[in-house]
């Protein structure tokens, strides 16, 4: 596979069938109708919109851009460039945006990603599970950008196209910044839910980052690995932490030859078949394409259960 040559290659999950009409490779405008198309599901009060029950339930389980955009052009048949009311919009997480940003960033000719990791900017003193879109600038650094603040919606005391990196750490910085004393785990997770957080979370993001830089762009809440994650930082082994902190450094070194390996590496792959901690219960979810998962011992590196 050669994924890695560029970014510029669509997955399963972002390719969006056909396109026309888009901005160019414009990104601040390709944020701005990612922003237009997509209304996170807990955004509803904020402009002014009770999401129905159905569309807080089901739209966000889509998992694959062209089923976004299916969803999209039913509920409004005209240009996807024309502005939408929230009502109109896709209803989705962080993840959607992110990734929608994506494939429009890969349909118009700029090598993109995604990113699972924390923000640090929506609650003071607290890192959000957040996952924000990643894009190559034509020297080879990459650059942060959160779609979900594209429209001025969020007061940033930042360019939402150019998030720094100490706003948003990306699984693996989070990591290492934990595991070193830099940070306290248990201000990671989801802020409204006790439960959910520690070093164990940091862990299950870190799994969906290494997916993610491997084209198996994964829901926030889908699983792989045994059967129950650990949920607690005190059950976490040593051959655990050995592990995550080889993930956590690799993809600091940014080295996609070794991103590459350890994906390959039975006891961090996502398998063809997924657990899915949906709002309305626990699923098996075929990922479209499969995953080609060698043969070998499954890992306790795993994700988390989580509600995003």
């Amino acid at each position: 596979m050669d994924f890695h040559l560029g970014y510029l290659r669509q997955t399963p999950f972002s390719d969006p069938g056909p396109l026309d009409g888009l901005p160019g490779g414009d990104i601040a405008q390709l944020a701005v109708l990612t922003r237009n198309l997509i209304i996170h599901r807990g955004e509803g009060e904020r402009f002014g919109y009770t999401v129905p029950q159905d569309r807080l339930h089901q739209d966000a389980e889509s998992r694959y851009v062209s089923e976004l955009l299916r969803i999209v052009r039913e509920r409004a048949d005209r240009p996807l460039t024309e502005r939408r009311e929230p009502g109109e919009r896709f209803v989705g997480t962080c993840r959607d945006f992110a990734l929608l940003l994506c494939s429009l960033l890969r349909a118009t000719g700029t090598p993109a990603r995604i990113r699972c990791g924390f923000a640090a900017y929506f609650i003071e003193g607290w890192h959000d599970d957040h996952w924000v879109t990643e894009y190559r600038l034509p020297d080879g650094s990459w650059r942060l950008v959160d779609p979900q603040l594209g429209d001025g919606s969020y007061d940033v005391p930042f360019d939402p196209l150019d998030v720094p990196r100490d706003r948003f750490l990306v699984a693996g910085d989070a990591w290492r910044m934990c595991r070193d004393g830099r940070a306290d785990p248990g201000t990671f997770g989801v802020s409204w839910i006790e439960s959910l957080r520690g070093l164990w979370y940091i862990r299950g993001n870190l799994l969906r980052d290494l997916a993610a830089l491997n084209g198996v762009e994964v829901l926030p809440w889908d699983e792989w690995g045994v059967d129950a994650p650990p949920e607690s930082d005190a059950v976490l082994t040593e051959e655990d932490l050995a592990l995550a902190d080889a993930v956590a450094a690799a993809v600091a070194a940014g080295c996609e030859a070794e991103l590459r390996r350890l994906y390959d590496d039975p006891r961090l792959r996502a398998p063809d078949e997924v657990r899915s901690y949906t709002l309305d219960g626990v699923r098996t979810v075929q990922l479209a394409g499969g995953s080609n998962v060698p043969s070998g011992p499954r890992s306790r590196l795993r994700s988390s259960r989580r509600r995003s």
